[in-house]
């Protein structure tokens, strides 16, 4: 059936990532076309266009064959630029697939919510997301590192003007969107001064060549590469001490902004991580994991206290964020089968759980204008179905055992309990950071369980909070696929994880490989 999809769509299969990544841009040009006026038009189309980018993308999911490399039948050559070296190469692992589905999933999600909550500039606002998405999904499948680069920064207008022009309060808005674009901009910029010095020694921008050709630079040169890397995914992750424009930037974003920033533009950090700056570097991060292991567990403690501390129900779920994402990175720099694993189901988990938080909250603002806690309680009483769903988002969120956030939590703290292999890292180490990430665990229970019992239970003491209307057929429209998959990947995994497992493997025991090579050659030398 799938096959038939496919073919339907893209009768030469070669060429199916790029349709899926260029139909969004298609939907925001047929947009740039309707008269801004006809707003249930607009609406209408930007749906449409990226129901059909999700449609397109399920053969992927399902015809996947890539094992532990890229699935050669889906990928996509040729020269761009040929007196640079540049190509236009688009290609998926198991590392890059579920993120491309998240991304394809989530969109007519997005477009669905913002048509009731989008009143003003609704054909600006529905381009803005479209030409996001086709930079999400252009980042997730591109395998030359220029090409790479053009969707990463392709995604900072975009988000800029959604922070900008469409968030709450005005001069806050402008603020975070001021800070999202010079934390962003001044990171990729130093990102891109290694990729011209990278690709200028080893002669290509191609990912599947680069990892063999870095390993031809200094040992300097290799270390100041991985820091440049390094910093722009760290600040897109974001990785304490980097992350301080996050939670200004989820606070006045509008609902749309906060659900594709929290739900797939985060995961371009730590896919970075994964995809070039270990495989590339993987020296320099074997030696530099221990620092950034301990940066991701202070992000999670950190973010967990700075929860506890908020009165505002967004900025908690935007601190939140900060901590998720320092379980992710301490995961993947453990260089540890399970954990890594665990890492990237979490990004997914994340995006799924958090992402339905914040449309949730979006509802909820939409019919109080509010989101201080003091302004609620006992809503559970005037809104059932909503207080079914903001749990059910609340307890993935927390972990519960049947849920999805339990799993990838899991994987990630028995991998790293595990020990990590190599010489100089202890098992105490590794132990210690398991500790103290476990603390996390039960900081999110305590700060996500606590503000729900002040939104939700006691009296209403507000009389603005009796008359509130529970969720209508479409908000159940948008939030029920969401809630079906954190029970799907609760429940079964291993789908997902099997998908994931060949290219995961290959891509650490290259990494571990490099690392035993690079120690044979001092021993050697001495």
């Amino acid at each position: 059936m799938f096959q038939f999809l496919a073919a339907a769509i893209d009768p030469d299969i070669r060429h199916h990532l790029s349709v899926i990544t260029f139909l969004p841009l298609l939907g925001a040009i047929f947009l740039a076309f309707i008269n801004r006026k006809r707003e249930r038009e607009l609406k209408a189309t930007a749906f449409f266009f990226s129901l059909i980018t999700f449609i397109a993308s399920l053969p992927i999911l399902f015809e996947f064959n890539g094992g532990a490399g890229f699935d050669k039948r889906l990928m996509e050559t040729f020269d761009w630029i040929p007196a640079f070296g540049i190509q236009y190469k688009m290609g998926v692992d198991g590392i890059s697939l579920f993120l491309v589905m998240l991304t394809t999933f989530l969109g007519p999600i997005i477009m669905l919510s913002s048509s009731t909550n989008v009143h003003h500039k609704v054909k600006e606002f529905f381009i803005a997301m479209l030409v996001l998405e086709t930079g999400l999904i252009g980042s997730f499948c591109a395998l030359d590192l220029f090409l790479f680069y053009v969707f990463f920064e392709l995604m900072l207008i975009p988000m800029y003007l959604l922070i900008g022009v469409w968030g709450s309060d005005e001069a806050a808005r402008r603020a975070a969107a001021v800070k999202f674009f010079v934390y962003t901009l001044v990171g990729s910029l130093l990102m891109f001064l290694a990729v011209l010095y990278i690709a200028g020694v080893a002669g290509t921008f191609d990912v599947e060549r680069l990892p063999e050709e870095c390993r031809k630079l200094s040992s300097t040169a290799q270390y100041l590469c991985f820091a440049a890397f390094m910093l722009s995914f760290c600040i897109k992750t974001p990785v304490f001490p980097f992350h301080t424009w996050l939670p200004h930037a989820h606070t006045e974003a509008p609902t749309g902004g906060s659900v594709v920033l929290a739900g797939v533009m985060l995961k371009l950090g730590t896919y970075g991580m994964i995809r070039f700056a270990i495989p590339f570097f993987p020296v320099a991060a074997f030696e530099m994991a221990p620092w950034i292991m301990a940066m991701g567990v202070i992000g999670v403690i950190y973010g967990s206290m700075m929860c506890l501390a908020q009165d505002d129900l967004k900025r908690l779920i935007a601190y939140s964020s900060v901590a998720h994402m320092g379980f992710i990175v301490l995961g993947l720099f453990s260089f540890n089968l399970i954990a890594t694993q665990g890492a990237l189901l979490q990004n997914i988990n994340h995006g799924l759980s958090t992402g339905l938080l914040f449309l949730l909250v979006g509802m909820l603002y939409e019919r109080r204008h509010t989101r201080v806690f003091a302004e609620f309680g006992g809503i559970a009483k005037v809104m059932p179905k909503f207080a079914v769903l903001f749990m059910i988002a609340t307890l993935a969120s927390i972990g519960l055992p049947g849920t999805n956030g339990f799993v990838g939590e899991f994987l990630i703290l028995l991998g790293t309990f595990g020990g990590v292999p190599g010489e100089g890292w202890t098992w105490t180490f590794s132990t210690t950071m398991a500790v103290l990430a476990a603390t996390g665990v039960v900081l999110g229970a305590v700060y996500m369980l606590w503000a729900y019992q002040r939104v939700f239970f006691g009296e209403i003491t507000v009389k603005e909070n009796l008359h509130l209307r529970d969720v209508n057929r479409t908000e159940l429209a948008f939030a029920i696929p969401v809630v079906v998959l954190i029970f799907f990947i609760g429940l079964s995994p291993t789908t997902l994880l099997a998908k994931t497992e060949p290219a995961v493997n290959a891509t650490l025991t290259r990494t571990l490989a490099a690392v035993e090579a690079h120690k044979a050659s001092l021993a050697a030398a001495k």
